[in-house]
C-alpha cells in the first residue's frame, strides 16, 4: 500500500507575553529599532544578588483585557480561574487566548475533538509567600518548630495551592477554556521546550490525530526562588552600568544571560483546513529535530547536541545548508554556550555559514526559560513576512571564537526559511525549521 500523503502544517495565529510587549507586530518592531526590555531586577530583591537587570513584562498584571478577544462566558471563566494560576500559568493561557484570537477563534469554532494543546513550561516553584502565614504559625522566639508543620502550619496553606504551581496547568486551562478534547500534553524541558512542544504538535497534525494545535510555552527566571537558583547555577550578566547592554550575544565583550519572563503560543493547522476556513497563514512548520548528548560523566555536550538536531532538521525536510534564509540562534549569551553554538553552526553549515545570517532576540529580552523558542520563533516569522531581519542587539566586537555572520543592521534580507535554536545546559537541544508559504 502506497503510505498517505504528508500532511503540511502551517502557522495561522501567533500570541505573546513578553517584555517587549503583547503582540507580534510589537515584537517585532522593538526588534528592528534596537529597543531592550531589559531593565532594573525589581519583582525580585537583589541587593545580595549577583545580578541587579531582568527583563520582565511590566506590562502585563492579568487584567482580563490582556487575554485578548473573548466571548462573555469565556471571559468569566478565565477571570474566576485565574486565582488558581500563578504568573507563569497567566502568562501562558494570555498567550494562547491572543493566538486563538488572531487566528479567527474569539468565540469558538475550534473542532473540540480534532483540536489538541501542546504546552511547554519550566520546572514551576511556589511562592514564599504561600508558606508564610503557616511558617509564622509554627514559630517561637524566632525558631521553626517542625514538629508542629503538619498539625499547625499546612492548614494555614489554601487547600488550592498546589493547582497554581503544577507544570501541566497551563495547557489544562487552555484546553478547558477552549473546550478542546483533542490530544494535550505538557513538556518540562527548560528551554527547549518550545521547539519541542512546536515539533510535538506537528508530529500530531501530520499523523492525522488532530486539525488543529495549539502550541507554546510558558517560563520565567524572575521569581524568588528560581532568582536564587540561576545565581547559583547559571552564568549570569553582571548588569554594571546600563542594563540595557547587559546581554550580548555573540559579543566578545559578553558578560552572561539576563533573567528574563515570558510566554508565546501559536496555532498550527493542517493546511487544507486552513485554506478551506480562508485563514491567514504566516509560514509553514516543515520539520523539527532534537538531540541529547552527554558523556559517561554526566558531562553535556551542547555543541554536539545542537549540531545533531539542525542536521536532522534539514534531512527531514531534505535541504541543503545553503537553503537556510537565516538562523535564529538560542544565543544565551553566556561565554561557553555561544562558543559551542557557533562551533555546531559552523559544523552544520561549513562554508554557508560565512553567508547564513544570524539573529539573536536575547539580546533584547534575555532569557524567557521555556518561553524563550516560541517568542523567538514568533520574531523570525514576522521577519519573513516583512522580508527583513533585525539587529543582534549590543553586538560591537565579533568574537573570534563565535565565527557566525550576526546581523548587525535591519535592513539584511530574512530568506525563505530559517532554523529555530534552543538547548538546556543539561544539553537537551530543539530545532524547528519553518519556511514562507510560495
Amino acid at each position: 500500500m502506497n503510505p498517505p500523503a504528508k500532511r503540511r502544517v502551517v502557522i495561522t495565529g501567533m500570541g505573546l507575553i513578553s517584555p517587549l510587549g503583547h503582540s507580534p507586530e510589537d515584537l517585532y518592531a522593538a526588534l528592528v529599532e534596537g529597543r531592550s526590555g531589559v531593565g532594573p531586577l525589581e519583582r525580585v530583591p537583589s541587593d545580595h544578588l549577583s545580578t541587579s537587570v531582568a527583563a520582565e513584562a511590566r506590562e502585563f498584571d492579568a487584567s482580563i483585557d490582556q487575554f485578548g478577544s473573548l466571548s462573555k462566558d469565556r471571559k468569566k471563566a478565565v477571570r474566576k480561574a485565574l486565582k488558581v494560576m500563578c504568573r507563569e500559568t497567566q502568562m501562558g493561557v494570555a498567550s494562547a487566548q491572543l493566538a486563538a484570537a488572531d487566528a479567527g477563534f474569539v468565540d469558538g469554532g475550534m473542532d473540540p475533538e480534532r483540536t489538541g494543546v501542546l504546552f511547554g513550561s519550566d520546572y514551576m516553584l511556589t511562592e514564599p509567600e504561600e508558606f508564610a502565614a503557616g511558617v509564622r504559625k509554627c514559630g517561637s522566639d524566632g525558631k521553626f518548630d517542625y514538629s508542629r508543620w503538619g498539625s499547625e502550619g499546612l492548614d494555614q496553606m489554601s487547600p488550592l495551592w498546589l493547582l497554581k504551581y503544577l507544570p501541566n496547568m497551563p495547557a489544562s486551562h487552555i484546553a478547558i477554556f477552549n473546550d478542546l478534547r483533542g490530544p494535550n500534553n505538557s513538556i518540562t524541558h527548560r528551554e527547549a521546550a518550545s521547539n519541542l512542544a512546536i515539533g510535538e504538535a506537528m508530529h500530531i497534525i501530520q499523523r492525522g490525530s488532530a486539525d488543529r494545535m495549539l502550541a507554546g510555552a510558558t517560563g520565567t527566571r524572575v521569581h524568588p526562588m528560581k532568582t536564587v537558583h540561576a545565581v547559583q547555577t547559571e552564568h549570569l550578566a553582571r548588569g554594571n552600568g546600563d542594563p540595557t547592554r547587559a546581554s550580548r550575544p555573540f559579543d566578545r565583550d559578553r558578560t552572561g544571560m539576563v533573567i528574563g519572563e515570558g510566554a508565546a503560543t501559536v496555532v498550527l493547522e493542517e493546511l487544507e483546513i486552513a485554506r478551506k476556513r480562508g485563514a491567514k497563514i504566516y509560514a509553514e512548520v516543515v520539520s523539527v529535530g532534537s538531540r541529547i548528548v552527554l558523556d559517561r560523566n554526566g558531562q553535556a555536550h551542547r555543541d554536539v547536541a545542537m549540531a545533531g538536531a539542525m542536521q536532522s532538521c534539514l534531512e527531514r525536510a531534505g535541504m541543503s545548508p545553503d537553503d537556510v534564509g537565516h538562523i535564529h540562534a538560542h544565543g544565551l549569551s553566556t561565554p561557553q554556550s555561544d562558543i559551542e553554538e557557533a562551533r555546531a553552526i559552523r559544523q552544520v553549515l561549513g562554508d554557508a555559514a560565512d553567508r547564513t545570517p544570524v539573529v539573536a532576540a536575547k539580546a533584547n529580552f534575555g532569557n524567557l526559560g521555556a518561553g524563550s523558542g516560541v517568542a523567538e520563533l514568533i520574531a523570525s516569522v514576522m521577519a519573513l513576512g516583512s522580508g527583513k531581519l533585525f539587529p543582534v542587539l549590543n553586538y560591537q566586537t565579533p568574537d573570534p571564537e563565535c565565527p557566525i555572520a550576526a546581523v548587525t543592521s535591519a535592513d539584511v534580507p530574512a530568506g525563505g526559511s530559517f532554523l529555530n535554536l534552543s538547548t538546556t545546559p543539561q544539553a537537551q537541544a530543539a530545532v524547528v525549521l519553518v519556511r514562507a508559504m510560495e
